[in-house]
């Protein structure tokens, strides 16, 4: 029975897709965010000082 329920469990997991919007509007903020610093070189500063912290941020949440 042990089995059984941990085949569900497992199944139940795969059909979760709770965090899929989140994940997909981060990556199309990224790629907007790429794009507007490839067109406009004085924001690419910015955007690399901007994503310094949130890569710091994630590290130390990580940790």
């Amino acid at each position: 029975m042990n089995r059984l329920k941990a085949l569900a469990l497992k199944i139940q997991i795969l059909k979760d897709t709770k965090g899929q919007d989140l994940i997909e509007y981060a990556l199309m903020a990224g790629f907007v965010a790429v794009a507007a610093g490839a067109i406009m070189p004085g924001v690419a500063t910015n955007l690399t000082t901007i994503f310094q912290r949130v890569s710091s941020v994630v590290a130390a949440a990580a940790a």
